[in-house]
């Protein structure tokens, strides 16, 4: 699987998945789950890069003394919103609003993107930002996520 990023805005972002082939309803079901998943957990601010204190602990994480002050008093990152995934023949894409989430969100969902096309559904690639010259963003569909 290929990974492209073009323009990007943490505010304005679509996400495109090219597939090998038009998804079935099974397939979309996978992509719709994980993106859902992924949504659910930033929007909880589970991707708040000021808060990685197992992370930076290394790999000996026996008997972390987890500093709760630390985790209080950073900053929240959530995601803000996400519009629904939609498809038209081998391109599925979402709009996102990450807010102030982390781009630690973006390593975490090509990741799960990349087991899941090994694994379930073949895509050829994944797009992050811009726009798609096979199935263009009407202007007044992209503003209308403001409203």
């Amino acid at each position: 699987m290929e990974v492209q990023f073009r323009e990007f805005s943490p505010f304005d972002l679509w996400i495109w998945l090219e597939f090998d082939h038009v998804p079935s309803e099974t397939e979309k079901q996978y992509v719709e789950e994980l993106f859902d998943s992924w949504f659910y957990i930033g929007k909880l601010g589970g991707f708040n890069a000021e808060n990685l204190q197992i992370q930076e602990t290394g790999v000996d994480i026996s008997y972390l003394t987890y500093d709760e002050d630390q985790a209080d008093n950073a900053l929240m990152a959530p995601m803000h919103n996400k519009g629904d995934f939609e498809y038209e023949g081998i391109w599925g894409r979402c709009w996102f609003d990450l807010g102030t989430s982390d781009l630690i969100a973006l390593d975490i969902l090509v990741n799960a993107l990349k087991q899941l096309s090994k694994d379930f559904v073949d895509l050829r690639r994944i797009v992050v930002g811009g726009e798609n010259e096979d199935w263009p963003i009407e202007r007044d569909e992209a503003d209308s996520w403001y409203a």
